[in-house]
């Protein structure tokens, strides 16, 4: 485990090919559900979308999926500024929000989207062996859970250890407090069951990067149970697995973690 000097930590510089910066482009708004198994609500349609920022290059580059915070009860897609021209496809996710759907509904959104993902980014010039998924708090559960529970990405035939990375930012890593409030549980109690990434650690999970604010600025225990997940991800004998804690930041840590995740896709991927 790490303790990080935010202020000494420079920002990944973008990527340049013959000493030009690579240009990109914008998909928006694409569904990412298959309409040929799914129906599509009014509401589908307005929140199962995704965003694509990709560089116009004749080569495959890495992948990052973005899921956004907001306790699984707000927010929207995004490409985060951090994220953009650094030499590969930012994927930028909607899902569906309680009330509206149960919270369980937001990890099958974020799954399908994963899927998706896999089966078409080779259209926007990313390498399906080189996908990275990532978020913030709500989105970086919703990450987490999406991976470590394999039976999500298994209903699309795909193996979850095909993910090249995984990298939640102040994520739960114990049961959602949404998914416990929907069971009448108070946000102080803290529950590990299938809802919850601890429940899922194992050896052969894709290489990890936890990164937390300070552990006495962040919400309730959330450096502590990335902690917890640290070391029982160790203990179950995964070799590949950091935690970083932003010193001085509390959950709002994004800005300063950004170019922890540009550097652990380029160590991890043919971009370095």
């Amino acid at each position: 485990m790490k303790k990080l000097l935010t202020f000494v930590l420079l920002a990944a510089l973008p990527i340049y090919v013959q000493g030009q910066v690579l240009s990109y482009k914008l998909k928006e708004n694409v569904y990412y559900y298959d309409s040929s198994t799914s129906k599509r609500t009014d509401y589908m349609q307005e929140k199962n979308l995704l965003d694509i920022y990709y560089p116009e290059v004749d080569y495959k580059v890495p992948v990052v999926i973005w899921f956004h915070g907001g306790g699984l009860t707000g927010g929207q897609k995004e490409i985060p500024s951090a994220l953009k021209n650094k030499g590969f496809c930012v994927v930028g996710v909607g899902y569906r929000l309680s009330p509206n759907v149960k919270a369980e509904t937001c990890i099958a959104d974020a799954t399908a989207a994963i899927a998706w993902v896999f089966k078409n980014i080779d259209k926007y010039n990313g390498d399906s062996n080189e996908i990275f998924v990532s978020g913030h708090s709500a989105g970086g559960y919703l990450a987490l859970m999406a991976v470590m529970d394999k039976s999500w990405l298994k209903k699309y035939n795909l193996d979850s250890d095909q993910v090249a990375g995984l990298v939640p930012f102040s994520g739960h890593t114990i049961t959602h407090f949404t998914i416990r409030k929907e069971q009448g549980i108070p946000g102080e109690q803290p529950i590990i069951d299938e809802w919850a990434p601890l429940f899922h650690v194992r050896q052969n999970a894709p290489p990890t990067l936890l990164i937390t604010g300070d552990r006495e600025k962040e919400m309730l225990g959330r450096y502590e149970e990335n902690a917890y997940f640290y070391r029982m991800m160790k203990v179950s004998g995964h070799a590949d697995i950091t935690l970083y804690e932003m010193d001085g930041y509390g959950h709002g840590m994004t800005e300063p973690a950004f170019p922890l995740l540009v550097d652990f896709v380029r160590s991890k991927s043919k971009v370095n």
